[in-house]
C-alpha cells in the first residue's frame, strides 16, 4: 500500500506494508540513513525523530500511524533554531560521538523549553543511551545551547573528572605493580 508522509518538509510516498516501522521507511525506502537503528524496541533512543516536533522512537512507530504528522529527521534538524544551537554545542563541546537520537531529543527539549533545568534535561534525555558515557558533556552542550550567547569552550578533563577517574586508575595501577593482572606474577 502507498503511504504519503511529509518528511523534512517534503511530501514522500512509500509503497510498504502499514506495519512497517518508520525507521525502515526512512532508511531503506527513502535512503535517509542519518536516523540510526539501535535496539528495535524503543529502549535506546538511537532512532529518535520528531513527529510534529515531539521526539518519537521511529523503530516502533509504524508508517500507518504517522498520518498527516510532519516527520523531521537529523538531516533537517539544523533548519530549526533549536537544532542549530544543539548541533553547534555538540561540536563546540566535542560530544560528536553521541548521535542523531541524542540531538533529536535535545533539540525537541530546547524547542519546547528554551531554558531547561537539570531535571528537565534528565527527563527529556532519559531513554537515550550513550555508549561512550559522555552524559556530562551532553548536559553541558544542552546548557550551552540554551544560552547561545556564552562563548564556547571545549570541555577537557577537569579536576572533578580527574578525581572520578583517579580511584579506579589507582586500583588498576596498584594491581599492575603487584603483578596481579592477567595472571602475571
Amino acid at each position: 500500500m502507498a503511504f504519503k508522509i511529509k518528511v523534512n518538509g517534503l511530501d514522500r510516498t512509500a509503497d510498504v506494508e502499514g506495519d512497517t516501522p518508520l525507521l525502515w521507511v526512512l532508511r531503506d525506502v527513502f535512503g535517509m540513513t542519518g536516523t540510526k537503528f539501535g535496539c528495535g524496541m524503543a529502549l535506546c533512543g538511537a532512532c529518535t525523530v520528531h513527529l510534529d516536533g515531539a521526539p518519537t522512537r521511529s523503530c516502533i512507530t509504524t508508517i500507518d500511524s504517522v498520518g498527516s504528522s510532519a516527520v523531521t529527521t537529523i538531516e533537517a534538524i539544523g533548519d530549526s533554531p533549536a537544532g542549530q544551537q544543539i548541533q553547534k554545542a555538540w561540536l563546540d563541546l566535542e560530544v560528536v560521538q553521541c548521535g542523531s537520537g541524542q540531538i533529536m531529543s535535545a533539540s525537541a527539549l530546547l524547542a519546547s523549553n528554551p531554558h531547561p533545568s537539570d531535571a528537565d534535561i534528565d527527563d527529556a534525555m532519559s531513554g537515550n543511551i550513550c555508549r561512550c558515557g559522555t552524559y556530562v558533556r551532553i548536559r553541558e552542550a544542552i546548557k550551552q545551547a540554551a544560552q547561545p550567547s556564552l562563548p564556547a569552550v571545549p570541555k577537557r578533563l577537569t579536576c572533578s573528572t580527574i578525581d572520578l577517574l583517579r580511584a579506579p586508575m589507582t586500583r588498576w595501577t596498584s594491581s599492575l605493580r603487584a603483578g596481579s593482572l592477567a595472571g602475571h606474577s
